[in-house]
């Protein structure tokens, strides 16, 4: 490797290693070796996140308020520019692989109601508390070793079943049953992962 090629080496190292100090003052606890490369946005001062072991996180986790609650486990990947929205809770178990472009949104962001909902833009600007309490939310689980493909949608209230996969561009918007593949909008069952399958998953995970 050339001169230059070093020196930019070792500038994106440093870079990456002060985001990740940056992004771990925001999270109440974290596990060794976990790396976060993307953006913690705790909005709430008594919101809670935490990450275990193994992780490296390259997206965007964002806990809307006091209450939110966002718990990732051990020896999960996260992938760029996706985004965790969490206004309830949103929990992903160990060996979770969530891909590039994911949107896991665990509340509506906004009232059905118009007359509500005209007032969140004038609110936010004006310094006013948002009323999250007329907005519909409801938790996301994935759980242990569940793979969510690229550019996939997990709205309100899902839950992704062990060993499960989500297909590339799927909504989702029922829970997962364990060891099934599922694709679409709205996702759909593909098929069920056969037991010899599942066996070697197990033995990997």
């Amino acid at each position: 490797m050339s001169l230059i090629g070093r020196i930019f080496g070792s500038y994106n190292r440093i870079k990456l290693g002060l985001k990740d100090r940056m992004n771990k003052r925001r999270v109440k606890s974290f596990g060794s070796n976990t790396v976060i490369q993307g953006y913690v946005d705790a909005r709430g001062s008594k919101c809670e996140i935490t990450i275990g072991s193994e992780c490296t996180l390259q997206g965007l986790l964002v806990t809307e308020h006091d209450d939110a609650t966002i718990i990732i486990g051990n020896n999960v990947f996260i992938g760029a520019n996706t985004v965790l929205d969490c206004a309830d809770a949103i929990v992903l178990e160990d060996d979770v692989l969530v891909s590039y472009e994911c949107l896991l949104l665990d509340s509506n962001n906004h009232s059905q109601n118009f007359e509500t909902r005209k007032n969140d833009l004038p609110d936010v600007k004006n310094g006013r508390e948002y009323n999250w309490s007329a907005i519909p939310s409801k938790p996301i689980r994935i759980c242990r070793g569940a793979w969510i493909g690229a550019r996939s949608i997990i709205l309100k209230g899902v839950t992704i079943g062990e060993g499960s996969i989500v297909g590339a561009g799927s909504v989702v918007t029922k829970d997962v049953e364990p060891y099934t593949i599922v694709g679409g909008n709205p996702a759909k069952v593909v098929k069920v992962i056969p037991h010899t399958d599942r066996k070697h998953q197990e033995r990997l995970t």
